[in-house]
């Protein structure tokens, strides 16, 4: 059975609901025509992409090219929405770099368009932005999440780091807004943190709300058919996690799954480690459950996303 029909055949369904956006140029609705947004790692970019078109240079709506060095093998990318700037770009690098990056009307845009940068370091996996406080979280696979806070809120090149929490295996970091938490995925765990504080006094701490996983976590995401709910994948499978209850739903058992999101439609996609080649967490293409499979040769997706600003 080839592995799209596969997941196909595991998935459990979930109630449907409409998710919303803010932010020129992104997505305002979980439609059946939405836009993508891929780390690539071989041309080192972020792309965004209609998921109907082909993904090709000609055919993308928008690019960001960090260059190399700490930005290389972009590893994250995420919008969300300020009252500064708008939609701003989130990226975090297995190089070492996090940061973000002004969407302005420019298509191919470049390490000039940078908003504020760090080096957290240990081979960090994903960036999330707290609203309201303009503070920022990394995550890093050696084992730790990086606070990052202003001295004032709409000018991101006063962030300085504030904090460092250990958690093991650290891969992925969500705010989840109905209930103020920080959620973040680690080796064998997902863990909820609890936000204190304002500008460089933010502070995060651990609760109560922890789900075990099986393996190494990895992917932590929205879901976009369920505000109650959020999708975290590990080296076994995917899962969907209550927020609420903790409870804990099987919705795959392919390994490593890298990327995945379910959109509000019921449509899912993601990015599959095709353990081949010398980025063998990564793939060519980008699989979706009620769409054709879009494949760039000699690229290796890391990360897949729907393009908006909604944390859902």
């Amino acid at each position: 059975m080839k592995r799209r029909n596969l997941l196909r055949a595991l998935a459990i369904g979930a109630p449907l609901a409409t998710a919303g956006a803010v932010g020129a140029g992104i997505a305002a609705a979980d439609t059946a025509n939405f836009k993508v947004i891929v780390t690539e790692q071989v041309a080192n970019k972020v792309f965004v992409f209609d998921k109907n078109k082909a993904f090709t240079n000609a055919n993308a709506y928008k690019s960001w090219s960090p260059g190399t060095g700490g930005w290389s093998n972009l590893s994250d990318c995420r919008i969300r929405d300020t009252a500064q700037f708008g939609a701003i770009g989130l990226a975090a690098a297995s190089g070492g770099k996090v940061g973000i990056w002004n969407i302005t009307d420019e298509k191919d845009q470049e390490l000039n368009d940078v908003l504020w940068s760090a080096t957290p370091g240990g081979n960090p996996h994903a960036l999330e932005r707290i609203p309201n406080l303009g503070a920022f979280v990394s995550a890093s696979s050696d084992g730790f999440l990086t606070v990052y806070a202003p001295t004032k809120i709409s000018d991101p090149s006063t962030l300085a780091k504030v904090q460092t929490v250990s958690l093991a295996g650290a891969h992925g970091v969500v705010w989840d807004p109905n209930n103020s938490l920080l959620w973040a995925s680690g080796d064998k765990i997902v863990q909820a943190y609890t936000v204190s504080g304002t500008y460089r006094n933010i502070r995060l701490k651990a609760s109560s709300k922890k789900v075990t996983l099986s393996g190494l976590g990895h992917d932590l995401q929205p879901d976009f058919s369920n505000s109650s709910l959020m999708q975290v994948s590990d080296s076994y499978g995917v899962y969907s996690i209550n927020k609420s209850s903790l409870a804990k739903t099987t919705l795959h058992t392919t390994t490593r799954i890298k990327a995945y999101v379910k959109m509000s439609t019921g449509e899912y996609f993601y990015v599959r480690g095709d353990n081949a080649g010398s980025r063998d967490w990564g793939s060519p293409t980008v699989v979706f459950s009620q769409s054709a499979d879009q494949t760039r040769s000699g690229a290796e997706f890391y990360k897949a996303r729907y393009y908006t600003t909604a944390y859902n």
